[in-house]
Order: structure tokens, then C-alpha cells, then sequence
């Protein structure tokens, strides 16, 4: 695989972190999670970080040699587009990104233990996003990466994702 810097988008329970997690067993590509950088992780529920600590944060990553960056994020990350050598646009069905949802809210919730991150409510409101979620924000992702139409290729799954770029 000759792709150093590579960005994975998609919807909530696209397979963005699975995807992120396998190609870096795969490779010697280390993988950054954009939630880790969006959300304060010292607060014991779901708060945006400051865009000074996101901006932070992110141009440390990008400052590595590689990396695999993967998050349903985009208005901010322009450098992360810019900078990347693929980016790889994950929309598998609607339903199956609901499944996967609904499993780690209950893996979250019930056997990790994330109590007070992890309620019904952020589940509900995180199920109902994804749901118009192919018809609002991909939408807009798309316009925003356009320009860097050379460099993306869209993929249901992880198993077409390694086909596409010969992993």
C-alpha cells in the first residue's frame, strides 16, 4: 500500500474506526480518531472541546509523517483534505449504520460502562441524525470535498475498502 496519509469519512456507524483500527494492524500507520479531538474527554458527558484545543490537537496529528485520520467530521478539517493522500468515504445502508448504533450504545452503555456519557437520549438523538444523515450531511460533505474528487473513493465496507486501495 503506498498511502501514508490517509482520511476516512462516513456516517455514524459506518465502519469508520473499525476500518481505521484493521488498516493500522494492517500497516504501520498509526490511526487518530477525530471524536478524541471534537469532544472534551475530561467531562463525563458529551461537551465540545474548544476549537482552540480541536485546532490543537489535529496539527499535532498532521504534523506526523502518516496517519490514519477517521471521523464523520469535516468543516474543520480542511488540512486534514488537503493533506491526505486518499480519503475514503464509507456509506454502507442506512439500516445497517442503525444496528451498528443501537450495538454500542448497548456495549457502551451496559458492558463498558459508560454511564453517564452513554444515555437514551444521546442514542435517540445520535439514531435520528443518522437517519437523515445520507440527505443532509453527506450531502454537504460531499460539496466540501469536491475539489478533492482525484483523491476519494467511496466504499461500503471494510472488505471493499482493502480491494480499492490494493492493501
Amino acid at each position: 500500500m503506498q498511502y501514508r496519509k490517509i482520511h476516512i469519512i462516513g456516517g455514524p456507524g459506518s465502519g469508520k474506526t473499525y476500518s481505521a483500527n484493521k488498516l493500522q494492524e494492517k500497516t504501520e500507520l498509526t490511526a487518530y480518531n477525530l471524536d478524541h479531538v471534537f469532544w472534551d474527554q475530561s467531562k463525563n458527558k458529551y461537551i465540545r472541546s474548544s476549537e482552540e484545543s480541536r485546532t490543537e490537537k489535529l496539527n499535532k496529528i498532521l504534523s506526523n509523517e502518516s496517519w490514519i485520520i477517521e471521523g464523520v467530521y469535516y468543516k474543520w478539517l480542511e488540512n486534514s483534505f488537503r493533506e491526505a493522500d486518499i480519503i475514503i468515504i464509507l456509506n454502507p445502508p442506512v439500516l445497517l449504520r442503525q444496528w451498528r448504533i443501537f450495538k454500542r450504545f448497548l456495549l457502551r452503555k451496559f458492558i463498558l460502562g459508560h454511564f453517564c456519557k452513554e444515555t437514551f437520549s444521546s442514542f435517540m438523538e445520535m439514531f435520528w441524525w443518522n437517519q437523515k444523515f445520507d440527505g443532509d450531511n453527506m450531502v454537504r460533505i460531499l460539496e466540501f470535498t469536491k475539489k478533492y474528487k482525484n483523491k476519494i473513493i467511496y466504499c461500503n465496507n471494510y472488505n471493499e475498502l482493502l480491494k480499492k486501495i490494493n492493501a
